[in-house]
């Protein structure tokens, strides 16, 4: 969960490394290095704390040179520190190495290492290739580097520049992302988009065990075993604009402010003639014949999940399995080729979520992604991609990816319910009509969020919140409770309602703010209960609600309503209140909304 940015071209690296850094500090910020040949040495300089810091420091001691390398820290192995900030270099100080990912057999390594005389100033794991490639350098830099990446074992994404070989950079990757940029007497290595956008449009995706060697006017791709990859130029079709702040004070609050427009971006292309019309290929006989449907996620995407296994279970009468990526795959999970296989990732490089698709995909299953980022390994690697049309999500809390994940969600639900039969015309009508005015209803929530900063100022400074919620209610009360504790830092745990008395209950005292989803009108009387219960012990309760809840508005201290639309939508839009509540909450606290600490956007390690 690290930013990499790589330059080799005719101007100064070290700026270029810096402004691509800036776009990629949301995927690590406790540490920052770059490291840039300059007049026959190979310069290093880390630093400790946010990118601000190397950038003031080089902007009083700047370092001239063509060709470098960066990095953004999110620490995995070493507390952060200069030390253990990247590049890491050799012994000899020749080689400098970048580096996101994990290395698993580090600790064998680094030991046989030292006894071949080797010493480490790092807690890293990152060191080790530094020094695995001195050792295996024979004269050639690519044979070293290629000889050092069959030991390895794990995941990375690298970029490596040596003295001895001032003319190239090298790349590598095996299951954490890197791309390539290609420019005019200039080319580029990073690990997201974004890094490279002010400089060219045109990249290629490495995939994983590709090398590439990069000079300024050539680049050259190989495969593990050194045979050249002839690979396509990926045309990047977005706007530098819609990654920016755009005079917000947040990313975050930038985003929650588009989802509408990116609900609508999503939908649109899919809604023809009053039916769902999918950009996507599924097997329909697979589809006729499922056996069981298996969601694997993680994070706020797993919540997506959550909701799609109500609603599909609820709708179709498939058996539908929603599992935590990284807990999946070592539970020697039944899979056949008679299931369908739904991963969910904002990134598409969720390192957990890809290690599941695969052994999905070896056990024989279909797999269908829902993934934000064209050309990820998610997109790939499954069979089928569903992309939600979100744009480029900066901040480490999901929101917009989060509801056009649902959208996606429902809109394959009614495609396969359609297939099997099991959703009429009409009833596909009635959906695809309440999903059309779903952007709309989702403005007039934003619209409101006066009165949500207006709570989440009489209640940010509390130490504990309980979310509530049944059935749906209570995948979107999961989601809440995570905005509220990753952004806000409050304690904050999620309970299905009806659970409450079998011993959370005994949490609630005076004053204890309970949080109260409700929005499925089947439910309403059950969860008033609820909500009579925590009020007799002391609670005070907020509520997220259907316009039409009276009960549930009247029951509570204070609401949020939002406007209705068919029950097993709601979702898409109780979801927004938690969003602005965490998010004007955090902003009370004085917290750094889109950095919240020890806390990356693209998980990319297990």
């Amino acid at each position: 969960m690290c930013g990499i940015v790589g330059y080799i071209g005719n101007k100064q690296a070290a700026d270029i490394i810096i402004e691509g850094l800036e776009k990629l500090e949301y995927r690590g910020y406790d540490s920052a290095g770059v490291a840039v040949i300059s007049q026959d040495t190979l310069k290093v300089t880390k630093k400790q704390g946010r990118l601000k810091v190397l950038a003031d420091f080089l902007e009083e001691e700047p370092i001239e040179g063509t060709i470098g390398i960066g990095h953004t820290r999110w620490a995995t192995h070493g507390a952060p520190s200069d030390e253990n900030s990247h590049p890491h270099t050799s012994m000899s100080g020749d080689i400098a190495v970048v580096h996101n990912g994990i290395i698993e057999n580090y600790m064998q390594l680094r030991q046989w290492l030292i006894e071949e005389g080797y010493t480490f100033t790092s807690e890293t794991d990152t060191e080790v290739i530094a020094h695995l490639i001195d050792h295996h350098y024979k004269g050639g830099l690519m044979a070293a580097v290629q000889k050092t990446l069959r030991q390895l074992e794990g995941s990375y994404a690298l970029a490596i520049t040596s003295i001895k070989h001032p003319d190239i950079l090298i790349a590598a990757r095996k299951d954490s992302p890197l791309i390539v940029g290609i420019g005019e007497g200039e080319n580029f290595i990073a690990s997201d988009i974004p890094a490279i956008l002010n400089r060219t449009r045109k990249v290629y995706l490495i995939e994983d065990k590709e090398i590439a060697i990069l000079e300024k006017d050539t680049i050259s791709i190989f495969d593990e075993y050194g045979v050249t990859v002839q690979k396509d130029v990926f045309e990047v079709d977005w706007d530098v604009e819609s990654a920016e702040k755009g005079g917000y004070k947040h990313f975050m609050i930038k985003e929650i402010l588009e989802e509408p427009k990116a609900l609508r971006d999503t939908l649109s292309p899919r809604l023809k003639d009053g039916k769902v019309d999918l950009d996507i290929d599924i097997d329909e006989e697979l589809i006729k014949n499922v056996r069981r449907i298996i969601i694997v996620a993680c994070g706020t995407a797993y919540h997506a999940g959550i909701v799609g296994k109500y609603a599909i279970e609820k709708t179709l009468g498939i058996p539908v399995e929603v599992d935590i990526a990284s807990e999946y795959r070592y539970r020697d999970p039944v899979v056949s080729s008679r299931d369908i296989f739904i991963v969910i990732s904002q990134s598409g490089e969720t390192a957990d979520t890809l290690a599941a698709l695969r052994m999905a995909k070896r056990k024989g299953a279909k797999i269908i992604a829902i993934t934000n980022v064209v050309g990820s390994s998610v997109s790939r690697e499954a069979d089928s991609v569903m992309y939600t049309w979100a744009g480029p999500e900066i901040a480490v809390a999901s929101t917009k990816a989060h509801t056009t994940q649902l959208l996606s969600v429902y809109l394959l639900m009614i495609k396969m319910g359609v297939v099997r039969g099991d959703i009429d015309d009409a009833l596909q009508k009635q959906m695809v009509d309440a999903l059309g005015k779903i952007p709309e209803q989702a403005q007039e929530i934003i619209e409101n969020e006066e009165t949500i900063k207006m709570m989440a100022h009489r209640h940010y400074s509390i130490h504990d919140a309980y979310f509530l919620g049944r059935n749906l209610d209570f995948a979107v009360a999961q989601e809440g409770s995570l905005k509220l504790k990753e952004i806000s830092y409050i304690h904050s745990e999620a309970f299905a309602a009806g659970e409450l008395k079998h011993g959370p209950i005994a949490l609630i005292e005076e004053g204890t703010l309970v949080i109260v989803i409700a929005s499925q009108s089947s439910l309403y009387e059950k969860t008033a209960s609820n909500i009579k219960e925590v009020k007799a012990r002391g609670a005070h309760v907020m509520a997220i609600c259907s316009e039409s809840a009276d009960m549930v508005m009247t029951l509570a201290d204070e609401h949020i309503a939002v406007p209705v639309t068919m029950d097993i939508f709601m979702p898409i839009l109780t979801v927004i209140p938690t969003q602005l509540l965490a998010y004007y909450c955090s902003v009370e606290r004085g917290i750094d909304v889109d950095k919240p600490r020890n806390l990356a956007k693209s998980v990319t390690v297990e």
